[in-house]
C-alpha cells in the first residue's frame, strides 16, 4: 500500500531540500561551493605574476636599449641636426616603452588589490576599488602613450607624408578616451 506524499513538519517550509539522500544537504554543498569560489580568486595570481614579470622585463629591456642609444650617441662624437634628431627619436621611443611597462605594472597592482589584498598601501591615484578604477588608470596611461607616439612621429617627420590625418585620428581616439575618463570619474563621485 502506498502512503500519500506529505510534507515533513519538522522542517520549515523555506528551508532547502536535501540534494541527495545520503546526508549531504544543500547547505553543506552550498558552503563547499562558497569556499571553493572564495579561494578560486587566487587563480588570479597567474595574470598578476605574468603582468608583473612582463612589466619588469619591458623596463629592463628598454633600459638596456636606452643605454645602447646613449653609447651610440657618444661613440659617434658627431653633433649634427640628423644625429640629434635620431637621438631624440630614440629617447621618445624609450619613453613610449616605459609608459607601456607602467601600464602593465598598473594592471598587475590593480589585479592584486582587487583579488588578493585590498589593503595594499598605494598612492591615492593608484588605488583600485573596482574594475572601473583599473580601467580608468589604464586609459590614462594609454592617453599618455598615444601622445608620446604622436610626438615621436612629429620629431621623426621629414616633411613627406600626411601627418595631419595621423594627428587628427589620434586626437579623436584621445578625445574618446578622455570622455570615458570623465564619465567614469563622474560615476565615482
Amino acid at each position: 500500500m502506498l502512503l500519500p506524499m506529505t510534507r515533513r513538519r519538522d522542517r520549515p517550509l523555506d528551508s532547502p531540500r536535501p540534494l541527495i539522500r545520503s546526508g549531504v544537504t544543500w547547505r553543506k554543498g552550498s558552503a563547499m561551493l562558497r569556499r571553493f569560489l572564495a579561494s578560486s580568486r587566487y587563480i588570479m595570481v597567474i595574470p598578476i605574476v605574468g603582468t608583473f614579470l612582463g612589466a619588469v622585463g619591458l623596463l629592463l629591456y628598454e633600459a638596456l636599449a636606452l643605454s645602447l642609444i646613449f653609447a651610440e650617441a657618444f661613440q659617434a662624437r658627431a653633433v649634427s641636426a640628423k644625429s640629434v634628431k635620431l637621438f631624440a627619436v630614440g629617447l621618445i621611443e624609450a619613453v613610449d616603452v616605459f609608459l607601456i611597462a607602467i601600464a602593465v605594472y598598473i594592471i598587475s597592482i590593480g589585479l592584486f588589490s582587487l583579488f588578493i589584498d585590498d589593503q595594499l598601501p598605494l598612492p591615492k591615484w593608484l588605488e583600485v576599488r573596482n574594475l572601473e578604477d583599473l580601467k580608468g588608470n589604464l586609459v590614462s596611461v594609454v592617453i599618455a602613450v598615444l601622445s608620446v607616439l604622436f610626438l615621436r612621429e612629429m620629431v621623426a617627420w621629414d616633411g613627406s607624408g600626411d601627418i595631419a590625418s595621423f594627428g587628427v585620428s589620434l586626437a579623436l581616439v584621445v578625445a574618446a578616451f578622455t570622455y570615458f575618463l570623465v564619465k567614469n570619474n563622474s560615476r565615482r563621485d
